[in-house]
Parts: structure tokens; sequence; C-alpha cells
């Protein structure tokens, strides 16, 4: 397999992925890095994207998993609850994780348990007062930092970027 192109100018300095590649095709010449081209600068992007995010969530006192967890029973409009399990699916972590960041919620009075009317077996999570007062001034924080963070790559890049990744997360998830 051929190594795709470089686009960097001449004068222009290697980025630490491309040393890395470099690294590589000198050590292994007979295998072809040209992938960590695309993936490794995506997973640097996607560290340095949640610091970023991450650094507005706990201006507000939040964890990533909280944020995630407010915001999703926010969404859900009024009486803004959910049943845990259906929590647990739109949050992606398993009963057990949404279990403990449910409790540290509660214990500072952002959400409330309560049973299900219709089947004492079922938790609903609901939002209190507080709860919603402190997302809605969080997730405004957290939209305007990604208008900040998007603006650095500009709009004509964003506008691309974004149908090529919506295609790829299809077929990962399809895989």
């Amino acid at each position: 397999m051929e190594p795709m192109a470089d686009d960097r100018s001449p004068h222009e300095p290697l980025d630490r992925v491309a040393e890395i590649q470099e690294e590589w095709r000198r050590e292994r010449p007979d295998l072809d890095p040209s992938p960590q081209g695309v993936i490794g600068r995506l997973h640097r992007v996607a560290l340095e994207l949640t610091e970023r995010l991450v650094a507005v969530y706990g201006r507000f006192g939040l964890s990533e998993g909280e944020f995630d967890v407010l915001a999703t029973l926010r969404r859900a409009g009024a009486p803004f609850e959910r049943p845990a399990g259906e929590l647990a699916d739109h949050t992606l972590v398993t009963t057990g994780g949404l279990t403990k960041r449910v409790d540290r919620l509660a214990a500072r009075g952002l959400v409330e348990r309560r049973v299900e009317a219709s089947d004492a077996r079922k938790r609903l999570i609901r939002l209190t007062p507080e709860g919603r007062d402190l997302i809605d001034r969080a997730i405004a924080a957290h939209l305007a930092n990604e208008h900040r963070i998007l603006d650095e790559l500009g709009k004509t890049d964003a506008a691309t970027l974004e149908p090529i990744l919506t295609r790829w997360l299809r077929i990962l998830d399809e895989a």
C-alpha cells in the first residue's frame, strides 16, 4: 500500500503525528502508517476537545458524566424526567454507572428519584428546579464554548467535516 501524500508545505514543521509516521516509515518500511494521519489526528483532536469541554463543565461543578445526565433530563422536556433504564441508554452508560452519577447529583439536590405510579419497580429520575437552573446555565456556556472551538476551524471546514464525520460514525455504528 502506498503512503498518503503529505499536504504540508516544504517549510511547515511536522506535527507529532507526522513525526510518528516518519519514525515508523524509517523503522518499519514494510508497514504503511498512513492511517495514523487521520486516526492519530482524530484521536488527538478528541483528547483536546474533551479537555476544552470538561473545563466548562467544571466551572459549574460538574463532571462530563454529570453534565450528560442533566442535559439528557433537560432535553426530555417537562417534567424533565426519564426512566432510569432509558436515561442509561441515552447517556451510553451502564445502569451501575448511572446509579453512581445519579447518587452524586441527588446528594447535591440537582435530581430526585421517584417511583413510577403505574409500576412500583420502575424508577424515574427527575431534574429538580435547582438542577434545571444549573443545566440551563451550563448548556448555554457549553454551546458558546463549542461555537468558539468551531470558529477556530472556520465555517467552511466545519461544514465540510460534519457530513464526513456523520457518515463515518454511521459506518462504525453499523459494524
